[in-house]
C-alpha cells in the first residue's frame, strides 16, 4: 500500500497524504486533482478502491496515421501529457497498413465510451477518403478536434499550421538564395494541406509551371521518387510537404551525383526530430507543436466540460528554420 501511493503521488506530483485522501474518500481535494490520481492508478495498473469502482476513467482517444513520421510521435507527447494533467487517459490509436482502420478505431472508441477524440493527420485532410465515422462521432455528439487543415463541413473545430505562410518562407528564403527554378514535392491530390501549399506557391511565384509539382506518397521512398522527376525538369530547389519527403529528396539528388546543397536546396516541413542531425542538417518549416497540441487539448476539454466550442480552425504561425540544406543557386 505504501508503494502503491508513492507511485502515484510521484506520477500525480502531489504529496501522498493527498493520494491517500481521495481513495479514502476523504474532502480537502480538488476535482482536477482527485480525477488525476484516479487516471494515475488506471495507468500505473493499480485496481481502485471498492468505492470507487464505479467511475470509469475519462477515455480520450487519440488517432494517427502512422508513428514512422516523428512529427506524430512528437504530437501525440504533447497531446497525451495535456490530457493527462486534466486527468483524462488518452488511448493512442495508429492505423496500420491493411490493418485497423481509422473507421474500425472510431467504432472501438464508442464501445468505450470515450469521452473526446483527437486526430492528428487522419482522413479528414483527404477529400476522396471516407468520411462517415466522422459523421457518427457528430451524431453522438462526441467531443472531437482535428489537427491540421480539414476538408470542409465536417463541422469539427480544428488546430491548424498555416500551410499558406510556410510555403510563403520557404519560397521566399529560396528566392534569396538566387533560385529561379523551384519545384514542390506534395502529398496527393485531395490532400487539403498539400493544396494550401499549392495554393500558396502560385501566389508567391507568379507563374509556377505544372511540370514543377511532383505528388507523392508521404515517405522517404516517396520524395525520393518525386524529387528526381523534378530535378531531371532543372528544379535547383525543392520545397517538400513533410520532413521524410526532404530526406527522400536529398537521397535522389545524391543518387544523380549532385550535391547538396551546391546544386541542390531542399526545404522540410516540420521540424521533427532530429533533422538537426542529418548530413546535411535540414532546412526546415517548424510546426508549433507544443502550441498546437495544447490548443487542440484545450478546446477538446471544454468541449467535454458542456462548453459550445464553434466549428473554426486556429491558425498558428510556423518558423523557418534554416541549416545546412540549402545555400546560394548554382550559377550554371
Amino acid at each position: 500500500m505504501t508503494r502503491r501511493l508513492a507511485e502515484v503521488a510521484k506520477k500525480v506530483g502531489v504529496s501522498e497524504a493527498t493520494v491517500s485522501r481521495v481513495l479514502n474518500g476523504k474532502p480537502g481535494v480538488s476535482d482536477a486533482t482527485r480525477r488525476a490520481v484516479l487516471t494515475a492508478l488506471d495507468v500505473l495498473g493499480y485496481e481502485r478502491p471498492t468505492q470507487l469502482r464505479g467511475e470509469r476513467a475519462r477515455l480520450v482517444g487519440l488517432v494517427l496515421p502512422e508513428l514512422q513520421n516523428p512529427i506524430f510521435p512528437a504530437f501525440a507527447e504533447v497531446i497525451g501529457g495535456a490530457l493527462a494533467q486534466l486527468g483524462l487517459t488518452p488511448v493512442l490509436c495508429t492505423q496500420t497498413k491493411g490493418g485497423v482502420s481509422e473507421a474500425d478505431y472510431v467504432e472501438l472508441l464508442l464501445q468505450q465510451q470515450v469521452s473526446g477524440v483527437v486526430f492528428a493527420g487522419g482522413l479528414y485532410a483527404q477529400a476522396d477518403a471516407p468520411h462517415d465515422h466522422y459523421r457518427l462521432l457528430a451524431e453522438r455528439n462526441i467531443p472531437v478536434v482535428l489537427v491540421n487543415a480539414a476538408i470542409e463541413d465536417l463541422g469539427f473545430p480544428g488546430v491548424s499550421c498555416d500551410d499558406a505562410v510556410a510555403v510563403e518562407q520557404a519560397w521566399r528564403h529560396l528566392a534569396s538564395l538566387g533560385h529561379e527554378r523551384i519545384g514542390l514535392v506534395l502529398g496527393p491530390g485531395d490532400h487539403v494541406p498539400s493544396a494550401r501549399k499549392l495554393a500558396a506557391a502560385r501566389a508567391v511565384a507568379g507563374d509556377l509551371p505544372e511540370e514543377f509539382v511532383a505528388r507523392a506518397i508521404f515517405s522517404l521512398e516517396g520524395g525520393h521518387a518525386a524529387a528526381s522527376r523534378l530535378i531531371d525538369r532543372g528544379v535547383t530547389g525543392l520545397i517538400c510537404a513533410s520532413d521524410p519527403l526532404a530526406l527522400g529528396a536529398v537521397r535522389a539528388a545524391r543518387r544523380k551525383g549532385y550535391d547538396v546543397p551546391g546544386r541542390i536546396s531542399v526545404v522540410g516541413y516540420d521540424d521533427s526530430a532530429f533533422m538537426n542531425c542529418t548530413e546535411p542538417p535540414l532546412t526546415t518549416v517548424r510546426q508549433p507543436i507544443e502550441a498546437m497540441g495544447r490548443a487542440a487539448v484545450e478546446l477538446l476539454n471544454a468541449q467535454i466540460g458542456g462548453t459550445a466550442v464553434p466549428a473554426e480552425e486556429l491558425l498558428f504561425e510556423p518558423e523557418l528554420v534554416v541549416r545546412g540544406s540549402t545555400a546560394q543557386a548554382p550559377r550554371d
